[in-house]
């Protein structure tokens, strides 16, 4: 009788990829429908009682807790969690806290937060608690005691220089480790000694038995278990020893079900002792079988970044940037302080897709996720970063002096039908208003369409000064400017016609060359703008073995006192708008508040950047 298809989900209008055709092919063939689940993680003994596992696939993202998360973890969350989600399954979000002289609670709640915010919950339930390799300890040290009991593990006390020389290379293979004929009995002894606290660190480690002639040199008889005297922050002084990457992560994916072990490329030469230790514990019956199975995809290789938790500790500690969540990092929390949102992140990594080969992704296409979604959602504002004040002289006469007229203009003018209810902004132009320095140009270049004043021809004859819109007011004429004693332009001079405010009958009744955004000067807010570029000049800026810090990008924060209209006064930490004519921004997570506004530019309107 052949097998069910997968029901029909999420995935069906997803593009496809070598991961999803193997999920599904272990759908069709039900590779994993007799797992049982006893409601948490344990060996096969835990599970074998327990009911069939609800979760058609189990992934799992399994970062260690030692540094903050980046742009690449964000690929690796939303692919693991957007797989189990399209398939029916469970994400299991596990701290590899194997490494105690590394890791600490701040980077454990830095990943939670950020697995939340990405909009992923973990675990089965969304106020699970998420699992630790610490957790497995006794577990991984059961399993290192059967090795031993089954002669194939053994304590090495070589010095580390003589196991590197002993272990060989690619044109020669290793050599026997004096101490790999030990008796098993003086390896349990030895073992022992060490889990005990009785001998010092480095000087000696257990180590599989598996091939010293292994063409991969992984299977070289790699250490599994070392000497650390070092307080964990979860365990604390309950362990000196410590299991080895490498034979923690296949069993903590064991003991926790996962199906499909998804890594990246640089563990692909470790399947293989992944593959024989998982082996080696299903012949003993210590684990469910059939046990995971590893899969590696590309990781993320994004220009103008670097994403070496190394090199982001340095930024952070030669102060280069303010901190890891400076909007310059392309950490998670870098990111989000600049304005990113998980819709684009989530988009980001879809678009770029999974593949088994290494390429390069165009820092332009993170950009442009976060354009696409902040088009329809981010409320409009005008805002002046270098400002210029015009003077509209004919205003007392047409209006009345300190006549203030009310203005509006939608928050959302592109949004989807039935979504722009969200009313309109309200501001208001008087005799004096704030323009962008640029503009205005005294003798404009070809082409331009913003203000420039009457211009006296070769021939004697005059040349009137231009005739442009002031977004959502008036159309006006230039007819001058007065300069500083440095000879700078100090103000614009303009008439107005005041029967062309927008949205009235006279709107179009004068002819206007182009339209520019302001600010009023009685209803302006000062805000401090921020202006974020790349952190980095050069695509690759550690290409090489270079000194990436050589590559910084010294425009990359530029910080201005600007004006912007009042409706921003009701803007709230992480809100995001689109600054007309300038680009997206988002009000500042840390130093925004409604005496103190302070805006982040996320993203320019379109990519500036020369390729």
């Amino acid at each position: 009788m052949s097998k069910p298809a997968p029901p029909a989900a999420e995935h069906e209008h997803k593009p496809s990829n070598f991961l999803r055709q193997i999920i599904e092919s272990d759908l069709v063939q039900g590779t994993h429908a007799q797992r049982r689940w006893a409601g948490s993680p344990g060996d096969a003994a835990h599970h074998a009682q327990a009911a069939l596992d609800p979760a058609k696939i189990r992934t799992r993202f399994p970062p260690e807790p030692n540094g903050y998360l980046h742009v690449g973890h964000a690929k690796s969350i939303c692919l693991n969690f957007g797989l189990a989600r399209d398939y029916q399954g469970i994400c299991h979000l596990r701290f590899d806290d194997t490494n105690p002289e590394k890791e600490n609670l701040e980077y454990v709640n830095s990943i939670m937060d950020a697995v939340k915010w990405l909009g992923f919950d973990w675990n089965g339930a969304s106020d699970a608690s998420p699992y630790q390799a610490s957790d497995y300890f006794e577990f991984m040290h059961r399993a290192a005691v059967y090795l031993i009991e089954q002669g194939l593990a053994y304590v090495d006390e070589q010095s580390a220089e003589d196991m590197r020389i002993n272990r060989g290379d690619f044109s020669k293979p290793g050599i026997d480790s004096p101490f790999r004929s030990r008796s098993i009995q003086d390896n349990l002894q030895r073992f022992a000694d060490m889990r005990a606290g009785q001998l010092p660190d480095g000087s000696a480690v257990l180590r599989a038995k598996i091939d010293m002639a292994s063409p991969n040199i992984n299977m070289r008889d790699p250490a599994i278990y070392r000497i650390r005297h070092a307080t964990h922050h979860h365990t604390g002084d309950t362990w000196c020893i410590y299991p080895m990457y490498t034979f923690a992560h296949p069993i903590e994916d064991a003991l926790e079900n996962i199906t499909h072990s998804i890594c990246t490329l640089e563990f692909e030469d470790q399947r293989p002792f992944y593959d024989w230790l998982m082996a080696r514990l299903s012949e003993g019956g210590l684990i469910q079988t059939p046990p995971p199975r590893q899969y590696e995809f590309a990781r993320l290789n994004l220009t103008y970044v670097v994403t070496s938790k190394r090199k982001l500790a340095q930024l952070v500690s030669e102060h280069h940037v303010s901190g890891w969540d400076d909007p310059r990092m392309p950490t998670i929390v870098g990111l989000r302080r600049r304005g990113y949102t998980p819709a684009s992140l989530q988009t980001f990594a879809e678009r770029i897709g999974v593949t088994k080969s290494d390429s390069w992704i165009d820092y332009s296409t993170l950009e442009g996720c976060l354009r696409e979604d902040l088009e329809l959602k981010a409320h409009r504002a005008m805002a002046v970063l270098e400002p210029l004040k015009l003077v509209l002289t004919n205003w007392d006469e047409a209006f009345g002096a300190g006549h203030s007229e009310p203005c509006t203009l939608p928050a959302l003018p592109h949004a989807p039908e039935g979504q722009n209810e969200v009313a309109a902004r309200h501001f208001s132009i008087g005799k004096e208003v704030w323009i962008e320095r640029d503009d205005f140009a005294e003798v404009p270049p070809k082409g331009y369409k913003r203000l420039s004043p009457p211009l006296t021809n070769p021939d004697g004859s005059v040349t009137p000064g231009s005739v442009i819109r002031l977004k959502g007011g008036y159309i006006i004429q230039c007819t001058g400017c007065l300069k500083d004693a440095n000879g700078a332009v100090s103000e614009v001079h303009a008439t107005v016609f005041p029967q062309t405010k927008s949205g009235t009958a006279g709107a179009d009744s004068v002819k206007a060359k182009g339209v520019i955004t302001w600010v009023g000067v009685a209803d302006a807010l000062r805000a401090e703008v921020r202006l974020y570029d790349r952190l980095f000049s050069e695509e690759h800026p550690d290409a090489g073995g270079k000194d990436f810090l050589q590559s910084l990008n010294p425009d990359s924060l530029k910080a201005v006192t600007a004006y912007v209209e009042p409706s921003l006064a009701q803007a709230k930490a992480d809100d995001k708008f689109q600054f007309e004519r300038l680009g997206y921004f988002v009000a500042d997570r840390v130093d925004h508040s409604e005496h103190n506004l302070v805006f982040n530019r996320a993203v320019g309107l379109k990519d500036n950047w020369v390729k």
